[in-house]
């Protein structure tokens, strides 16, 4: 149970006590009412609506603004029966209404379900009653006119300040939430730096010595799975795609996506950029660079490691544009879905996936013969 239902909780031993409380006043109180019968009438009805409201209130599908309304207008019928109840006279002198603090539980129940304004709505709704039930009280600067305005007062002080533990409440509840996700994701990561490290690391590592023992092709080879071994490292230990110049992606800034490409900066590859920063939230330049670094790694794959890439970037007022461009053989109609069919999704996830989660889109044009060009399109907000 959450702290949220803990209040419900609470707001339930209240009601409970609350009508206790009234029924013993009752009890001790009866003989001077004007309409005795009528009174012990209300008393049977507020202790009916306190089961119900109790039963209701106990599960949050059934927290709903029609119940809120009902659980406030009981309160109010009680409130005003009053004035027959104990008497006319009685309640102008200052007089305890027959529900007593019973009538708190409705304000508080809408505090605690939408805030401390609908608190607020609740208490003056409740206290307006109150007083006109009193009828004046003998002036407003009467004894029994001060003490009936202080519990209107509290009464609505009540409906603020439980409105915002609510809000409190709820905030505390989403950033435990959030925390615990994180230390989930964080030793999932763990788990998988892990087995990354006792395999594929150090098979990377091994390409990248031999390969320079070896020299000639084997020693690009090399070169290119030590910079892959680079970006693993740096991708299983939290650190993303921190680029020298850019913020780090963990604090929420903002990153210059130039900077985060220059890593992908080679002979081979040519990166023409704007001279000025194309900023982007830290997250969504770290996943756009992984995109764009997927299609970079896929003309190495099946190009070959000298085939020239153009990457273009381009900033607009509304969208971020990214081109990779290869001279490549180009890829055969129909080659896309099969491979995807078959479990291979470099495209299909590392790009078009990775542009769906943010939002835009990856579109895909080659011909055999003639290349292929990922363009990666990033929509801005306003």
């Amino acid at each position: 149970m959450g702290l949220v239902g803990l209040l419900w909780r609470a707001l339930a031993v209240f009601r409970v006590g609350a009508l206790g409380y009234v029924t013993i006043l009752v009890a001790t109180r009866f003989p001077g009412y004007a309409h005795p019968a009528l009174g012990w009438l209300v008393l049977a009805g507020m202790a009916v609506w306190t089961g119900f409201a109790t039963w209701a209130y106990a599960l949050p599908r059934r927290r709903r603004w029609p119940l809120l309304a009902a659980d406030l207008a009981a309160a109010v019928g009680a409130l005003a029966v009053s004035y027959w109840v104990v008497g006319p006279e009685d309640m102008r002198s200052g007089a305890a209404t027959l529900p007593m603090a019973w009538v708190a539980a409705p304000v508080v129940a809408w505090a605690v379900y939408a805030g401390r304004r609908a608190g607020a709505v609740a208490a003056l709704v409740v206290g307006g009653v109150d007083i006109a039930v009193r009828g004046g009280g003998g002036g407003m600067f009467s004894d029994a006119a001060v003490s009936y305005l202080n519990a209107s007062v509290l009464l609505l002080l009540a409906g603020l300040i439980m409105g915002y533990v609510a809000r409190l409440a709820v905030q505390a509840e989403q950033r435990l939430q959030r925390a615990a996700e994180l230390e989930a994701a964080t030793r999932e990561r763990e788990r998988l730096a892990r087995g990354i490290h006792d395999s594929v690391l150090q098979v990377l590592a091994l390409v990248q010595r031999r390969g320079a023992e070896l020299g000639g092709e084997a020693a690009r080879l090399g070169r290119l799975a030590g910079e892959q071994e680079a970006t693993l490292r740096a991708l299983v230990a939290g650190d993303g795609a921190i680029a020298e110049g850019a913020a780090d992606p963990r604090t929420g800034d903002l990153l210059d996506l130039r900077a985060v490409l220059n890593r992908f900066a080679a002979p081979d590859v040519t990166i023409s950029a704007p001279a000025d920063p194309v900023s982007l939230p830290a997250p969504v330049a770290t996943e756009l660079a992984a995109a764009i670094g997927s299609a970079l790694d896929n003309v190495r794959v099946h190009c070959g490691v000298d085939t020239p890439v153009w990457v273009l970037v381009e900033a607009e007022p509304e969208a971020v544009t990214v081109t990779v461009r290869d001279d490549g053989p180009g890829i055969p109609d129909g080659r896309l879905a099969e491979a995807a069919a078959a479990g291979r999704l470099g495209v299909a996830q590392s790009i078009q996936g990775r542009m769906r989660d943010l939002g835009g889109a990856a579109t895909v044009v080659s011909a055999p013969g003639q290349g292929t060009e990922v363009e990666l399109r990033l929509p801005l907000p306003a």
